[in-house]
């Protein structure tokens, strides 16, 4: 169909056309990331092998001081006049060595069971109980997880070594000097400046973020709950178990149950929350750019103000005002009106009540966003249209909606996911109420998934299960991400508009 066929069909075969070319163009976008995912693998298997290759190719084609640099390191460099480099790989040995010795080798031990000793009394001396502290899961697992990625990395430092080892043999029979420790060290102020400038950031990077990212993921294929929890109690590997719970649904209040409706309510939510936002925010920016509009700074500031307001004061206030008890209703009791139960009522309407607020503290960041872009789309364009008999309605849909769903297509993705892990939103306003849903396990009729995993590890102390829907949240985040945004012209046609 070309494009102006496109133009002259009814708006709703418009809709129908444009839903065809997406799911026919869906298969292509999957077969695509599927691929890209296939060839970064493809790739590292490569890498490795090639690395593989050539630390083998250096043991067997090594003279004498290179073979040893495979066992005590740094030693190819301290023979050929690098005493630097040579003490500083022997060093790192040495350290390695030690944290195992005196620290790493019992809990990596232990890795396997996450302990068998738990907690327990004897009998002292003296004939009283005394409490005989046992093995910690908690920390058999941090600190056995934590020895695993040091081992990875010292592992990395031991390949280096053998590498420096024979380049230095390869520069000696060539007649090369080789460089210096501080001549090396000068090459990190210089050419290597980036990896001087990214080392402080990647180590906090791996230590707050990565390490407990791989400990959380790792938790949910144990049965850390409330009835395991350390150091009192032991916990152990299950496998899938948790995962399998999650998605079994049976009688009574159960975790499958309960994930499958949240989850159906968080992309309700996520979808509403979103697009509420982002054309209510446009709507309104649109007549405040309006020539016929005046004040436009006052309109633009008095929408700041509500943004410079901190969100969560904003949220628990609106919780006070909605109340049972609170002054909405004490207005509609002297109105003559019956009171409406916001949040304790029905589920319906606890879902509409979350979602209109959240279009108020949503809505200013949205007006201050589009406005920008808006002011950028060309005005011949619009002229055009009134030209052509086009109304204010046929214009937004025509030129200003497209235009605005090309450039702002990643941010729509952030705020999609954004919105599916809105956690203050929910929890400051509803704290998941109503609760009249039996079957719900820990949860409340407008928990979304973000605060289901909160109540489960703070109310409940359902670690793993937490951990586990902690991962699902994240697949879904990122599938549906990669997705849209792979279908979108923002990423097809990142130079023009059309």
């Amino acid at each position: 169909m070309t494009f102006t066929e496109y133009k002259a069909l009814p708006p709703a075969q418009k809709v129908v056309y444009k839903l065809k070319e997406f799911f026919s163009l869906l298969p292509g976008r999957l077969k695509a990331i599927f691929s890209a995912i296939g060839e970064f693998f493809k790739n590292l298997g490569k890498t490795i092998a090639k690395g593989c290759k050539d630390f083998f190719f250096r043991l067997a084609n090594g003279d004498g001081a290179t073979k040893i640099s495979y066992i005590v390191m740094g030693f190819g460099n301290f023979t050929r006049g690098q005493t630097g480099k040579g003490l500083a790989f022997l060093a790192a040995e040495i350290l390695y060595i030690i944290y195992m010795a005196n620290f790493g080798l019992a809990y990596l031990n232990k890795f396997d069971t996450l302990g068998t000793v738990e907690t327990h009394q004897e009998i002292g001396a003296n004939g009283r109980p005394i409490s005989i502290p046992g093995d910690n899961s908690m920390l058999i697992l941090l600190y056995g997880t934590l020895t695993i990625l040091i081992t990875i990395v010292v592992f990395f430092v031991y390949v280096a070594n053998t590498k420096a080892a024979y380049e230095c043999e390869l520069r000696n029979k060539a007649g090369k000097r080789n460089p210096t420790f501080k001549e090396e060290l000068s090459e990190f102020f210089d050419g290597k400046y980036h990896v001087t400038m990214l080392s402080l950031p990647v180590l906090l990077i791996s230590i707050f973020t990565i390490l407990p990212l791989i400990f959380m993921i790792l938790i949910a294929f144990t049965n850390y709950d409330k009835d395991h929890v350390a150091p009192g109690h032991l916990f152990t590997w299950v496998g899938m178990q948790t995962f399998r719970d999650v998605f079994k649904i049976s009688e009574g209040a159960n975790k499958g149950y309960t994930f499958v409706e949240l989850a159906k309510w968080t992309i309700i939510w996520a979808i509403f929350a979103t697009f509420t936002n982002y054309i209510g925010g446009m709507i309104l920016a649109l007549m405040i750019n309006k020539k016929s509009i005046k004040f436009k700074t006052l309109w633009r500031t008095l929408f700041v103000i509500t943004i410079a307001v901190p969100q969560f004061v904003t949220l628990l206030l609106m919780n006070q005002i909605l109340q049972d008890d609170g002054v909405v209703n004490i207005i509609l009791g002297y109105l003559g009106i019956p009171a409406i139960s916001f949040f304790n009522g029905s589920k319906l309407t606890a879902r509409i009540t979350v979602i209109v607020i959240n279009m108020w503290i949503g809505v200013p960041y949205t007006i201050l966003q589009t406005t920008g872009i808006l002011m950028n789309i060309p005005e011949d364009l619009y002229e055009s249209a009134r030209i052509d008999g086009a109304t204010p309605v046929v214009q937004f849909f025509e030129i200003t909606l497209p235009y605005m769903l090309f450039v702002t297509t990643p941010y729509l993705i952030q705020s999609f996911v954004g919105n599916i892990n809105n956690f203050n939103v929910i929890y400051l306003l509803t704290k998941g109420a109503p609760n009249k849903d039996a079957n719900l396990y820990q949860a409340g009729q407008t928990d979304i998934l973000v605060t289901w995993l909160f109540k489960l590890t703070l109310d409940n102390n359902d670690y793993n299960t937490a951990a586990a829907v902690g991962i699902l949240v994240f697949i879904v985040c990122a599938t549906l991400s990669l997705i849209t945004f792979n279908l979108s012209k923002s990423s097809r046609n990142e130079e023009e508009f059309s």
